[in-house]
């Protein structure tokens, strides 16, 4: 084959793999087994760039490695296929999602196979097929009918719940969850009870449960929205406001697993970073419940969780979540404007914002007083979005003294502060010491463990509090009221939830007219015509959320055709878990906690046997694009101006004298990044907004004429466009006829006065030019997004270098965990770099010519040397050292003319992981069975060909070096004074004198003391 041509090669090991099913895995085998998993993705209709194959690449480097190593290796892909994108795409066209989908997954399986990924493709998923969602729905019906025994520690099937019922009643009863939605019952009454009155019963014990909960509502998407598809009280998808809002929700009760989910992660090898986020999510700590009396109002209490109860005498007001049920209640008539008002205003912002903004001080004062329980001292009642009802109880013991948080309320709104310890310094700022003796009460003279002992039991003992352990972590809402998602396997007979039977699913999506809401506000399941379970009884119109379908799907890449099971029991107990799981940081509190607390639950089940579902995780860092921006005032001129002294006229006066833009002209300025300054931003003059400019119209941050053109395709509705750089402007008109831009031309600038007048700011350019300057606009690295314009299309560069060359190059660009820039101009490095690997066996002609020779010591030590550090660096996830090795070792041999067997075979293997078409290709011309590289095994590293036989000593007189002599590598120090002793070095260099003392350091050096 004359010439290296990667795309030729590439196709034929591509299709190759594809026929063989090369990489396809068996559920049982003598080897060890590896299941190594990418976190699968949405299939996007915009497809891959080059960012998202980043972790693809390094999983696949490593699966291919561990074959080589004797592994029986898992490395399956899917797509996560139920989505809002989708949807929004449906409720805009009309076409099915499942279209619009299946279209996207052709598309990403398209370019996921010319990366050449090892995937075995006879395990993919999709969630949003039946006979996969028929699991998912599965799972959330054992939840259903599942409960969390306290006293054994684990979720049990609802039939030994009813079982104590049935000798005891609700009496001993040790559930989680809230005890106070329960009720207290005996034995005999639960006999007496209805069907319908024992489901009441029984439904606050259900793991999967529904309740009124306070969610964000998003009236735009017509769905509740997670937390992590806020943000700045819009929506991530498509930017629609963002209310909270009280509604009927299914929730699962994760809170169950809370200890176990933080006593589990010390068991995992997860970044540090990750664990330390679960752990804060969780949020476990140690306090108290207390139980405040509302002044006034006999019936009301406020119960409120503290972890610090010993500065309960400083607690001088109770603040509220605006949403707490005793708001309305207690708040007097003075104060409901402002209530109401404030209410209002937090609606429109998401938890996440309220909890993240410590700066802003707001709230409102209810008009209704509490009582401390131990000073029976009164204490106003606030309100405030800083407290979340879904967190604790909804209230807070506000103690400024010891808070900063609530020290900067009081001052803000002239609220008591009262230091609770001596040692406490209040003048400035809040002081959370525990150290020195209480001031106040009961606790007088106490120090921090007397003063917790003492309150708690003092609490217990009246029955107005209680020591507590709490988490921060709530119950996960799950329920959306979309379309595009798995139907929720509830129907209800009488009001009632009733679960489908396990033999009716899956319960499939129905076919609908429209994907929006029903005109009722029903979610889009409310248009399905006679969709009901045996005929008779309304379904559920709530879908599951997008994390449903990818919280077990490592299970079923273990055993995909099983129609019987979810995943078969042998295959589970082969596999077990993953090994190796790459994926993003973002997914910590979100999949890793929800697929970890559905691994849990079904391991109480008994139907996995792994203690957890991901073993090792790496993060990937994130490929960040080159963005190219530019700057762009737009105006618009007023009917009825004329002269040059109208107001809302455009003026450039040049060389040629004043040019006037027409009277209602639609134009634009774009501001050169050379001539832009921040003087412009920060000045009253027209505000010029930066967007950014498609980075396939720029080179080196410039567009030419053909550029700007090209940008202005999607701007019609300026009838002018005037793109000023440092020494003149460009002028562009749009002509309606032709429906094109039209390039005016190019003017000097003697000075410019353009947009309304002189108001422009830009005042007097100098020393123009006799040419055109160019238009420039300027870089930014930033996260790599369509939206952003900065995306590179793999597809691009594969059909320009090769894949081999894109993957070596991504791992090149530095740390797998680190984020790195992209720049496109290394890829020809990387290029030239399997160009000249390829010439190391075809180096005349395109020749192959590899020999049968013996190979030199040196270069059976460069390539042991890599096979060392290969392994090394695969081990470590080190992939970037790994692909500088193996240039250093090219370059090596190439140096040495090598084209030996005994070397270029090996080096193929090497190779192998990272380049696997060429290595394929090569492997073949070596004369191995095509395809046969991933079974052969690793080479060995012999430690004999890097130990040196002779070593270069430099050797000094009185500390100054005078020569380097060479001696073997096996020489002993009286070895070395001997030889140096019969040599000429003495007579040379010691003037004569008799040498006092040799000094010799073995390996580094020799020192003659005369």
């Amino acid at each position: 084959m004359p010439g290296y041509h990667p795309q030729d090669i590439e196709k034929k090991w591509q299709a190759h793999w594809k026929d063989q099913q090369t990489f396809k895995a068996d559920n049982a085998s003598d080897k060890p087994k590896y299941y190594v998993l990418d976190m699968f993705p949405y299939p996007s209709g915009a497809g891959l760039h080059v960012g998202h194959p980043l972790g693809y690449i390094a999983s696949d480097i490593v699966s291919r490695y561990k074959r080589l190593r004797g592994f029986n290796v898992l490395h399956p892909m899917g797509f996560d296929s139920f989505g809002l994108p989708a949807e929004q795409y449906a409720i805009q066209t009309g076409q099915h999602p499942a279209l619009t989908t299946e279209q996207n997954i052709d598309t990403y399986i398209r370019q996921l196979n010319s990366l050449g990924f090892s995937y075995d493709w006879s395990r993919e998923v999709r969630t949003s097929d039946p006979a996969y969602y028929k699991w998912t729905q599965w799972i959330f019906l054992k939840l259903f009918n599942s409960w969390y025994n306290l006293d054994t520690n684990k979720a049990e099937p609802l039939k030994t719940l009813l079982e104590k019922f049935e000798q005891n009643g609700s009496e001993g009863i040790r559930a989680a969850g809230d005890d106070e939605e329960r009720h207290s019952f005996t034995a005999g009454q639960w006999k007496l009870f209805s069907e319908k009155q024992r489901l009441e019963v029984v439904h606050p014990y259900r793991l999967a449960y529904q309740q009124d909960t306070y969610v964000n509502w998003c009236p735009g998407l017509g769905t509740v929205l997670s937390n992590d598809e806020v943000k700045d009280g819009l929506s991530e998808r498509g930017g629609f406001p963002v209310e909270r809002r009280l509604m009927p929700q299914w929730n699962l009760r994760i809170t169950a697993y809370a200890d176990r989910l933080l006593q589990g992660l010390d068991t995992l090898d997860w970044p540090d970073a990750v664990k330390e986020m679960q752990r804060n999510w969780i949020g476990k700590s140690i306090g108290a419940e207390v139980t405040f009396q509302v002044q006034d109002h006999e019936q009301a209490q406020i119960k409120v969780y503290t972890t610090r109860v010993d500065t309960i005498y400083g607690a001088t007001f109770l603040v509220l979540a605006p949403e707490h049920e005793l708001v309305k209640e207690l708040t007097t008539p003075g104060q409901q404007a402002e209530i109401q008002d404030y209410i209002d205003a937090t609606k429109r912002r998401s938890e996440r914002d309220r909890m993240a903004d410590t700066k802003t001080v707001t709230g409102a004062f209810t008009g209704a007083y509490a009582l401390n329980p131990l000073s029976n001292e009164p204490i106003q009642i606030w309100i405030a979005d800083y407290v979340l009802a879904g967190y604790g109880t909804g209230a807070v013991m506000a103690v400024p003294s010891g808070d900063q948080r609530d020290y900067v309320f009081a001052k803000n709104f002239d609220l008591p502060i009262v230091q609770v310890v001596d040692a406490q310094q209040i003048d400035e700022q809040a002081d959370p010491t525990k150290d020195g003796l209480y001031l106040h009460g009961l606790i007088k003279g106490q120090n921090y463990k007397q003063a917790t002992q003492t309150l708690i039991g003092e609490l217990e003992q009246r029955g107005i509090g209680k020591g507590k352990t709490n988490f921060r972590i709530r119950d996960a809402i799950f329920g959306r009221q979309r379309y595009w998602g798995e139907p929720i396997p509830i129907y209800y007979k009488e009001g009632t939830a009733y679960g489908v039977a396990e033999a009716d699913l899956p319960l499939v999506l129905p076919e609908i007219d429209e994907y929006k809401p029903t005109e009722t506000g029903e979610p889009p399941l409310g248009r399905a015509k006679d969709w009901k379970y045996k005929g008779l009884y309304e379904y559920e119109l709530s879908t599951m959320p997008g994390w449903a379908g990818s919280s077990w799907y490592y299970l079923r890449y273990m055993d995909p055709q099983n129609t019987g099971r979810f995943v078969g029991e042998e295959a589970e107990q082969y596999w077990q878990q993953v090994d190796l799981y790459m994926g993003g940081a973002e997914h910590a509190t979100g999949h890793l906690l929800y697929s970890r607390f559905w691994h849990l639950f079904l391991k109480d089940l008994g139907v996995v046997s792994a203690p957890e579902p991901f073993q090792k995780l790496i993060n990937q860092g994130m490929i960040l694009g080159v963005s190219e921006k530019i700057r762009r005032s737009g105006y618009k001129t007023t009917a009825g101006d004329e002269g040059e002294g109208a107001s809302n006229s455009a003026f450039i006066i040049t060389k040629k004298g004043s040019r006037q833009l027409l009277n209602n002209d639609v134009f634009s300025v774009y501001l050169s990044a050379d001539v832009y300054s921040e003087k412009y931003a920060d000045s009253k003059l027209p505000q010029y907004i930066e967007t950014h400019v498609p980075i396939d119209l720029t080179r080196n941050s410039e567009m030419d004429v053909e550029n700007i053109l090209s940008y202005l395709k999607n701007k019609r509705e300026e009838s002018s466009a005037v793109f000023v750089c440092e020494n003149g402007f460009h002028v562009f008109h749009y002509d309606k006829s032709s429906e094109t831009y039209i390039y005016k031309g190019f003017d000097e600038i003697l000075d410019i006065e353009h947009v309304e007048h002189s108001r422009s700011g830009l005042g007097e350019i100098k020393n123009p030019a006799s040419h055109p300057a160019p238009f420039k606009t300027r870089p930014e690295v930033e996260k790599m997004s369509k939206s952003k314009y900065n995306v590179v299309n793999p597809d691009v560069l594969i059909d320009k270098y090769g894949a081999d060359a894109l993957r070596l190059y991504e791992m090149f660009l530095g740390p797998l965990e680190q984020f790195k820039p992209w720049n496109t101009n290394g890829m020809s490095g990387v290029a030239g770099f399997l160009k000249k690997l390829w010439r190391l066996y075809h180096p005349q002609d395109g020749t192959f010519a590899v020999t049968d020779e013996a190979a030199t010591p040196q270069e059976l030590k460069a390539l042991h040397k890599a096979i060392r550090k290969v392994e090394e660096d695969i081990e470590k996830f080190s992939f970037n050292t790994t692909v500088s090795a193996l240039m250093i070792t090219v370059n090596e041999l190439t140096a040495l003319d090598c084209h030996k067997r005994a070397i270029l075979e090996p080096l193929v293997l090497l190779l192998s992981p990272y380049a696997p078409h060429l290595a394929e290709e090569l492997w073949q011309q070596l004369g191995h069975p095509a395809g046969s590289i991933s079974h052969t095994q690793y080479p060995e590293f012999r430690e004999e060909y890097l130990v040196e036989d002779t070593v270069n000593y430099p050797v000094a007189i009185n500390g100054k070096v005078r020569e380097t002599l060479q001696f073997p590598a096996t020489a002993t120090p009286a070895d070395i004074e001997a030889a140096v002793r019969a040599s000429d070095f003495l007579p040379r260099f010691a003037d004569g004198k008799e040498p006092k003392k040799f000094i010799v350091v073995p390996g580094r050096m020799v020192n003659v003391v005369v």
